[in-house]
């Protein structure tokens, strides 16, 4: 069992989110502050939990997810990314320094110092809804699409354009047959705007593969970050950059969900130990990315996990330890001297007086 967790920032207007693209009308805005995706695979069966945080003005919007197979939805747990994300956690430590910085004492401051599995689509009319559910604020449609004016179709009907740039965006998904989830969000207070963090979704398809869908990030207008932390029988890796900068490891170990307890990661892993990776990448140039993301096992588990270091003033009973050296020099500066003048005169040969002579009797 493989589980990814990806997060993602997006800047207001933009069509890209990590591993989807939103639409809203021409006269409002959503923003995208955070996505978070947790993906499995069995090696038939992929499963992706995803929960978007957006902000705006929009009074609904449509977002877009293509998969590689027909897919079946419903709502997603929660939990399952505070445990993720608490696994995966730097662990901080102190580190001393002994000569006093800017901030210490005396130069300022005190001292002290972060789907079933389904076939893909057949071919025949451009667009087939094949299923549709009200899943909380969601109202989800699973489409298969031959051409992108399927989605173009289904997002007239209910109140969006298709971007020109994502048509285009989306032509490889058609190309290879890919199916899409298209999914209307809206506030569950009526006349509100969408705003705030959604309840998690949970797609299932098949694939024969471990993917992320990425390719729609390269519609962003600003930078991108991506933090995937996988969880497998062994440490895992992207199989390339995807136009992106070399992708890091923040975290890599083997973790047992019972131990803590994670209820929810016990959930998706059948209470089994399992080996979590957590990976973190950045694309300064959203335009370049290039492909999806595949994740494969690297040749050894090593474990691996970042360490944050606190930098703090070496100190003895409170006292900075450079003050008590520089006293204790001072001390010693007065001391040895005198010490020396001490001893150099205890070892001062001692003269004896003069004899005393007896002067002649007087005669």
């Amino acid at each position: 069992m493989l589980v990814s967790l990806q997060v993602g920032s997006l800047i207001a207007p933009a069509y890209a989110c990590g591993c989807g693209a939103m639409v809203v009308n021409r006269n409002s805005q959503v923003a995208v502050d955070r996505e978070t995706s947790a993906v499995s695979w069995d090696g038939r069966t992929e499963h992706i939990v995803m929960q978007l945080s957006v902000r705006g003005d929009a009074p609904d919007a449509a977002w877009i997810m293509p998969v590689p197979h027909r897919a079946t939805v419903e709502l997603g747990d929660a939990a399952l990314f505070s445990e993720l994300r608490s696994i995966t956690a730097p662990v901080t430590e102190e580190r001393h320094y002994f000569w006093p910085r800017a901030e210490d004492w005396p130069f300022g401051g005190s001292g002290n110092s972060v789907g079933d599995s389904a076939a893909g689509p057949t071919a025949g009319a451009p667009v087939d809804v094949v299923g549709r559910e009200r899943l909380g604020p969601f109202d989800v449609a699973r489409l298969a699409a031959t051409d992108p004016e399927a989605l173009e179709g289904w997002l007239k009907a209910n109140g969006f354009e298709l971007p020109d740039r994502l048509a285009t965006a989306l032509t490889p998904y058609v190309e290879q047959k890919w199916e899409y989830v298209a999914v209307r969000l809206a506030p569950e207070n009526q006349g509100g705007t969408l705003s705030g963090t959604l309840e998690p979704l949970r797609l299932r398809f098949a694939s024969d593969r471990l993917v992320y869908p990425m390719r729609l990030s390269e519609l962003a207008a600003t930078p991108q970050s991506l933090d995937l932390y996988v969880l497998a029988d062994h440490r895992m890796e992207p199989r390339g950059a995807i136009g992106g900068r070399p992708p890091k490891v923040g975290y890599a170990g083997r973790v047992d969900p019972a131990e803590e307890p994670y209820e929810a990661l016990a959930a998706v892993t059948g209470d089994k130990p399992v080996f979590v990776t957590a990976i973190h990448q950045y694309f300064p140039w959203p335009e370049r990315i290039d492909g999806d993301h595949e994740l494969r096992a690297t040749a050894e588990d090593t474990p691996y996990r970042t360490v944050v270091y606190r930098d703090a003033l070496l100190t003895w009973a409170g006292m900075p330890a450079w003050l008590l050296t520089l006293l204790g020099g001072a001390v010693l500066l007065v001391a040895v001297p005198l010490f020396l003048v001490l001893r150099a005169r205890r070892r001062r040969p001692v003269v004896p007086p003069p004899p005393v002579v007896t002067p002649p009797p007087l005669g």
